[in-house]
């Protein structure tokens, strides 16, 4: 396993890691058994140099670092080429080299002559080997292997002579398919002496990285190259969280060390969270839905037996299982969900009642996958046990907006508590914050627990865009509980986006109350 996170997958729209993101993330693929870790290319910015002068003050355990860079360039020896020179001096154990494969590129990019490339690829894996295990990338070689196999293949030859350990076979602009992928690694074995190591690096262009990745290895590449979570250029690259589920569990191949892929779900995410990036919901193996049921009938049988539906176990790759409530469900899924909690397996008349209530909310724009608290309330609601904290007399909002001066909301809340009433004003920075302020002003003399509430997440989607900005509008409003790991959400759908905001946040509250905060202190 081969992993260029640090430098391919850097090269993603939106991706952009610190040092210190680097250099954690290197530690962390090293504790899963990740054999290389690509760190980068040290000339290119000073970045990639530090993170190999971190990394060399407090080696690796288990992972080599590796040093990544181009050829020499054209009429220039390697001895003399400040690229080469960089990556000697990263004195990173090993150094990989990309080099032009497809006859165009050497035509029309580089505009050498062919025997000038090949020489360019010989001497500069010969000069980095001096002091360094030394890798070769051939760049879009299965392009190149169609428009001119001879040429191809004496481009591997001449990395080979130049002392590379492995020949890595790149699908640079990942449009090749799976049979193409495995007729060309079998004729290489069969062109070059068998026993020569080849690696397969593929690009998601065509949503094939991983199934390209999975025939070069039938096809006998024993490295695979990729980046966690498949972040990379345009369409990404072969994404290593699969290729390494698939390995371990569907094809028995020795990769990772031996727990780690029970741990893969954690590193995806933690991957994501240092790239400040968004969960793929439905990716595989890893995402939020790899083992998410909604359909009603999918959940009863997969609550009877569990491989009905799933391929593999979600632990199995550090996942759970997440049974959905939505219109499409069946009384099944309510009891799944919370029948443990809320003692409904038996109570088939309030399963169907709670149902019956989600599809009628979700007529009218509600949803409650992503607003799980909102749908505990229902079940309080059916249940007759939902406590009313609170009687709201009225809200307003005023927001004074001068010319170029930033605006300034203020928001007031009059709401009768225990017979007494209170009447607060807060300004924020807009109604949310300011309505969030006078809220709690109005509660915090009898719940001074919500002081523990936090917002974290505020999402706003339109329901019916054919109604322009007249449309209704769902916020799903996330909250944490004392700057924690435990947080809940709830929903609120209206016309005016304000009124929605108030619902998710004052059901917030209550839901705080009942199921987390202990009612009155």
């Amino acid at each position: 396993m081969y992993d260029t996170t640090l430098r391919d997958g850097a090269q993603g729209e939106g991706v952009n890691f610190s040092l210190v993101d680097k250099v954690n993330i290197a530690r962390r693929l090293d504790e899963f058994g990740v054999d290389y870790v690509e760190g980068g290319y040290p000339l290119s910015n000073p970045k990639d140099e530090a993170l190999f002068s971190e990394i060399a003050a407090s080696p690796l355990r288990h992972a080599k670092l590796c040093a990544f860079g181009m050829t020499r360039r054209r009429g220039v020896a390697a001895a003399d080429d400040p690229g080469m020179k960089a990556l000697r001096a990263a004195k990173s154990p090993v150094i990989t080299i990309v080099g032009k494969t497809w006859d165009l590129h050497v035509d029309e990019v580089l505009g050498v002559s062919r025997s000038e490339n090949l020489a360019m690829i010989h001497e500069s894996l010969a000069f980095c080997g001096a002091d360094a295990e030394v890798f070769y990338d051939a760049e879009h070689f299965f392009d190149g292997f169609r428009a001119n196999r001879d040429f191809a293949l004496s481009t591997l030859r001449a990395a080979l002579d130049g002392g590379a350990t492995r020949l890595i076979l790149c699908d640079t602009n990942g449009g090749s398919l799976p049979p193409w992928i495995d007729q060309v690694v079998r004729d290489v074995r069969t062109a070059l002496d068998d026993e020569v190591r080849l690696g397969i690096h593929t690009h998601n262009d065509s949503g094939l990285a991983a199934a390209c990745a999975m025939a070069a290895v039938e096809a006998g590449c024993t490295q695979v190259q990729g980046t966690v979570n498949g972040i990379g250029e345009r369409c990404g690259n072969c994404d290593l969280t699969t290729m390494a589920a698939n390995l371990r569990l569907k094809m028995d191949r020795d990769c990772l060390s031996a727990d780690a892929v029970t741990r893969l779900t954690d590193l995806s995410r933690y991957v994501y969270e240092r790239a400040n990036m968004n969960l793929v919901v439905g990716q595989p193996f890893v995402g939020p839905a790899a083992f998410a049921h909604k359909g009603g009938m999918h959940v009863h049988a997969v609550q009877r037996v569990a491989h009905s539906y799933e391929h593999v176990e979600p632990g199995s790759v550090g996942n759970r299982r997440r049974v959905l409530v939505s219109e499409l469900s069946g009384a099944s899924n309510i009891a799944a969900v919370l029948g443990e909690k809320y003692d409904l397996e038996s109570d088939k008349a309030l399963q169907r009642q709670v149902l019956g209530r989600v599809v009628d909310l979700e007529h009218r724009g509600f949803q409650f996958e992503a607003a799980p608290a909102s749908l505990e309330l229902l079940v309080h609601e059916a249940r007759g046990t939902r406590t009313k904290f609170w009687d709201l007399d009225h809200y307003r909002c005023v927001i004074l907006k001068r010319g170029e001066e930033p605006a300034v909301t203020e928001a007031i809340v009059k709401v009768a508590v225990d017979g007494a009433v209170e009447h607060q004003v807060a300004e924020g920075d807009g109604p949310v914050n300011a309505l969030d302020g006078a809220l709690r002003k109005c509660l915090r003399p009898h719940f001074p627990q919500l002081d523990r509430v936090h917002l974290r997440d505020f999402k706003v989607r339109v329901v019916n865009p054919t109604a322009e900005s007249a449309a209704k509008v769902r916020v799903i409003s996330e909250f944490a509980v004392d700057q924690g790991r435990d947080w809940f959400a709830t929903v609120g759908v209206d016309e005016n986006i304000v009124d929605a905001s108030w619902q998710a946040l004052a059901d917030a509250f209550e839901y705080f109350l009942i199921e987390v905060g202990g009612g009155k202190t």
